[in-house]
Parts: structure tokens; sequence; C-alpha cells
């Protein structure tokens, strides 16, 4: 009866082989550099990127849109606590395609750069569309947000914008090429004759025919 080869297990980076009792057991190979045994690595040094990703290629295939964004407002706020005087910035961001959807975002931050960007996500995430007629509103219309009181009414082709601050740059990103506007209260916050006309821009409904 042939004798039986004794087998012994030898510790490696990769756990415990049984190996044959007289044999020189074969190093195991290193691990690559930030890979764990047992592990393989995907990036880093020795290793293959997935195209698309990496500092110089994320986000390359991402779809861009077309939103215009324009700063309205810049404000400095203070909330006083207990521990003190916490400052921080609030942003005005209207944006808008000019093909009819226009949004609206007001955030703060600690910074305006901080500020200035989550307004612009907040204003691109209230879309709302409205309705134009040959680069126009299709009838008069008005709204009221607080003190501001905003009067719209359509305009022959040509006219161009007759309207200033706020209500010129909503109009402008929304895509209407000619109406005039009159604020019939004596409110200069920018805020708020920005959220009167959005309030009427929403009223407005498409013509029977």
């Amino acid at each position: 009866m042939a004798e039986e080869i004794k087998k012994e297990e030898v510790k490696t980076n990769d756990g415990f082989v049984p190996i044959p009792t007289g044999e020189t057991p074969a190093p195991a190979a290193a691990p690559k550099y930030g890979a764990r045994p047992g592990q393989q690595q995907r990036g880093g040094f020795g290793g293959q990127r997935r195209p698309g990703f990496g500092r110089a290629g994320f986000g390359k295939d991402r779809p861009k849109d077309d939103f215009q964004t324009k700063l309205l407002d810049l404000a400095r706020v203070t909330r006083v606590t207990g521990g003190g005087k916490r400052m921080k910035f609030r942003a005005v961001v209207i944006a808008g395609d000019k093909k009819g959807k226009i949004g609206i975002g007001i955030d703060k931050g600690r910074d305006v750069s901080q500020a200035v960007e989550k307004a612009t996500r907040k204003a691109k995430a209230n879309l709302v569309t409205i309705i134009t007629v040959d680069g126009t509103i299709p009838h008069e219309v008005w709204a009221k947000s607080g003190p501001a009181r905003i009067l719209l009414r359509p305009q022959r082709k040509g006219r161009g914008l007759v309207a200033g601050g706020a209500v010129r740059t909503i109009c402008d990103l929304a895509g209407i090429k000619n109406i005039s506007s009159k604020i019939l209260s004596g409110s200069k916050n920018k805020l708020n004759n920005a959220r009167a006309t959005m309030e009427a821009l929403k009223k407005l409904k498409a013509k029977a025919k």
C-alpha cells in the first residue's frame, strides 16, 4: 500500500493553504497598493480606472441643461442667539430657459458662493411653465405678494420689455420679448416684487379659440 503523503497547513496572505510535506510553498503574490488580501483593486496604482470617472472624466457624460441663472439679490442676515450673533448670506436667484420655464430660489449660506449655489438648485427645482403667445402674454394680469403689487400687460411685436428691476429679469429669462409692467405699490423690495411677478405669471391662461 502506497504511503500517504502527510499534509500541513501553511499560512499565506490569502489564508491557510494545505501543501504536501517536504515541498516548499510558493511565495504568495504581494497585494497591490491600496487593495486588501483577496480583494481585486479597481483603481489606483497598477489598476484600471473605469471610463467617465476620476478627476478628469467625472461628469463628462452628464447632459447639460439650457437654463440661465441670474443673481437678483444678495443680503447679509444676522441671527442673534444666546451664544452671540450668527451671520449668513441670503441669495435670490432666478433660473429660466427662455422657452417658457422660470423659477425662483431663495436660500442662505455661510458664504456668498454657498448661498448662490443652494439658491440656484432651489430655483431649478421649483420651475413653473408660463403661457406665451407670439413672444408676449395672452392677456392682462396682476398679482400681489406682501406689500408688492405688479401689473403686467401684453404688447405688440417689436415693443420690447417695458419693465425694470425684478420684473424685467424674470420676463427676460422666461422668454417674454414684448411686455409692459407697472408696480402699483411703493415697495422697493426686489424679493417681494419678484414673488408678485411670479404669481402674476402663474395666473396666465390660454385664450379660447
